[in-house]
C-alpha cells in the first residue's frame, strides 16, 4: 500500500488532535484533579497521570489513523505506513547494517543540546526540578508503582506516542504540501505541539535537525525514536535511583 500525501488542513487536524488534549490535560484537568485527589504531592501525581494518559491517547490516535487509511493493522502494513523500517542510505538505497551508525552524530547532538540554557520553567511542572527537590525525592522513595508509571510515560513519550505520531505518521505524509522542506515543517509542528510545556518550544525547534531531518533523510522513524529516547533513558534511570533510594 502506498502512503498518501495529506492536504494542509488534514495535517493540522491530526496535529490538533494531539496538541489540544495535551494542553487541556496539563492546564485544566491536572489542577482540578489535584484538588480532588488530595494526599501527598497531589499536583505532581495528577500531572504525571494526565501526561501519561495524553500520550496513550496519541498512540491510540496513530492506530486509528493507520487503520482508517490503510484498512489493516497487520505488522507488514503498519511497518510500512509508519516508516518503522531500518534506516536507508539515500545514496545507495541500502537499509540497515552500517547505516545505523548515522544515528550516532544526531544522538550526540541531542545530548549537547541538553546543556544549552532554556527558558525558566515553573518548578511544579518540570519533572527534572521536581526530582531534584526534597519533596520529589521524598515522594518517590520506595514507590515502585510510580516508577512503573514514569516508565510507561517515557515509553509513550518517545516511542509509542510523540515520535510515532510526528516522525512515523505525519512526516511521511507532508511532502505533498511542503516539498523538500517537509522535515522543517514537521519540526515546527512538533515544537508548537508543546503547548502543555511551552518553555521547551525554543529547544524543540533545535530538535528539528536532530529528529525530523534524520528520519526524512533515511526514510525511517527509527532515527527520531532512538535519538529522542536518550532523554527517556536518563529520566528512567534518575527516577530508578530515587525510588531505590
Amino acid at each position: 500500500r502506498t502512503i498518501p500525501q495529506y492536504p494542509l488542513g488534514q495535517l493540522l487536524l491530526v496535529w490538533a488532535a494531539a496538541t489540544v488534549p495535551m494542553g487541556l490535560l496539563a492546564w485544566v484537568v491536572a489542577p482540578r484533579l489535584a484538588v480532588t485527589i488530595g494526599g501527598d504531592q497531589p499536583f505532581a501525581r495528577a500531572l504525571i497521570g494526565c501526561m501519561t494518559a495524553g500520550l496513550a491517547l496519541q498512540c491510540l490516535l496513530v492506530v486509528l489513523l493507520v487503520r482508517v487509511e490503510q484498512g489493516s493493522l497487520r505488522w507488514s502494513v503498519v511497518r510500512s505506513a509508519l516508516w518503522l523500517r531500518a534506516p536507508m542510505d539515500p545514496n545507495t538505497g541500502r537499509r540497515g547494517g552500517r547505516v545505523w551508525w548515522w544515528v550516532l552524530p544526531y544522538f550526540l547532538g541531542f545530548a549537547a543540546v541538553q546543556f544549552l540554557p532554556g527558558l525558566p520553567s515553573p518548578g511544579d511542572r518540570d519533572l527534572a526540578v521536581f526530582l531534584e527537590s526534597a519533596a520529589g525525592r521524598g515522594f518517590l522513595a520506595g514507590r515502585w508503582d510510580w516508577f512503573a508509571v514514569v516508565v510507561a510515560m517515557a515509553v509513550l513519550n518517545t516511542v509509542l506516542g510523540e515520535e510515532l505520531l510526528f516522525r512515523g505518521f505525519l512526516l511521511p505524509r507532508m511532502r505533498g504540501v511542503f516539498g523538500r522542506s517537509d522535515w522543517v515543517a514537521n519540526g515546527v509542528l512538533f515544537a508548537l505541539y508543546h503547548l502543555h510545556m511551552p518553555w521547551v518550544i525554543p529547544t524543540a525547534l533545535l530538535d528539528t535537525v536532530l529528529f525530523s531531518y534524520p528520519s526524512r533523510r533515511h526514510r525511517s522513524a527509527w532515527p527520531g525514536i532512538i535519538v529522542h529516547s536518550g532523554q527517556s533513558v536518563v529520566i528512567v534511570l534518575v527516577v530508578l535511583a530515587v525510588v531505590a533510594g
